[in-house]
């Protein structure tokens, strides 16, 4: 198998996703679609801020923000968040426990040949994945490009093969559960490529047909994404709900380093105290890059 090479000039390999944080209008109701939906577990509550995650392990911040109003059609942001299950076991039960709320609305599920996933949107209209990967020992890359696919992938037959007892039970203490990749909706993906992989430091990992660029380090099939399917031509966001920021995972903080002075060369404004940088994307979602924990 082939994958793309690291350069200096790149994230690390074991770069990784943290949590993403979401603005929200109505904090309890969020709050419960995260908890008794995705199959997260409460990990603090502080006042207008809710954490989310498993095994002690961050993965989405609810943020209440009932100053903001919901984003017109058309801008760019949060695409989906997609949350990584260990097991097709834990796939299972989360998508079970989603099916049983009536404030969830399913979007599709599909095979993407690296992964089988399920999409939802959270009551506030947020995109969501839940999703699973296949051992990259069974991923096919050409020419650096990882071969995906989106193939019929049967919701009920899935259900019927891999929901347990214990899924059904208690389907939060199926193993991790974490921020696998994180897809954004912008206004063009020449753009998104000049800044995420020529500045940033991901590598691209598949494009399609401009319409949507895949970008990971080492080797994943993607830790982001960039789309233009509902918003092609978009310009920089103005506040509203939805997005409050993406955080990036490094295993050091010479990292966090390298990165500072990258961007410092590229003229990107950021905010840094040592372990952690922010700056703004081309279309100001804020991404927060930290060192690992």
């Amino acid at each position: 198998m082939t994958v793309p090479t690291t350069t200096p000039e790149k994230l690390a390999a074991d770069t990784a996703m943290g949590a993403v944080t979401l603005d929200v209008a109505d904090l309890e109701a969020m709050t419960a679609y995260y908890r008794d939906a995705v199959a997260l577990e409460v990990l603090s509550a502080n006042g207008p801020e809710v954490t989310l995650g498993r095994n002690g392990h961050s993965a989405i911040v609810l943020r209440h923000s009932p100053q903001l109003r919901a984003a017109g059609p058309g801008q760019a942001g949060l695409f989906h968040t997609a949350i990584l299950y260990e097991t097709r076991e834990a796939l299972a039960a989360a998508v079970a426990a989603a099916a049983r709320r009536p404030d969830v609305r399913f979007v599709g599920s599909s095979d993407h040949l690296v992964s089988q996933a399920f999409y939802f949107d959270d009551p506030e209209g947020n995109g969501v994945e839940l999703y699973w990967d296949r051992d990259r020992s069974e991923w096919s890359w050409t020419h650096g490009q990882v071969e995906m696919d989106t193939l019929f992938l049967d919701p009920q037959a899935f259900l019927a093969e891999h929901l347990t007892e214990r899924g059904r039970e208690t389907p939060a203490a199926l193993g991790g559960a974490t921020v696998g990749h994180v897809h954004l909706s912008v206004g063009d993906t020449a753009t998104a490529r000049d800044f995420y992989v020529d500045r940033l430091g991901f590598e691209a990992t598949a494009d399609f047909d401009g319409q949507a660029l895949f970008v990971s380090a080492g080797g994943y099939h993607h830790h982001m994404a960039m789309n233009t399917w509902k918003s092609r031509g978009a310009g920089r966001r103005q506040p509203a709900l939805g997005l409050g920021q993406v955080d990036i995972v490094v295993p050091s903080a010479d990292e966090i380093g390298a990165l500072t002075e990258r961007m410092k060369h590229y003229d990107i404004a950021t905010r840094d105290d040592g372990r952690t940088v922010s700056f703004d994307d081309p279309w100001a979602n804020l991404i927060n890059v930290r060192v690992a924990e």
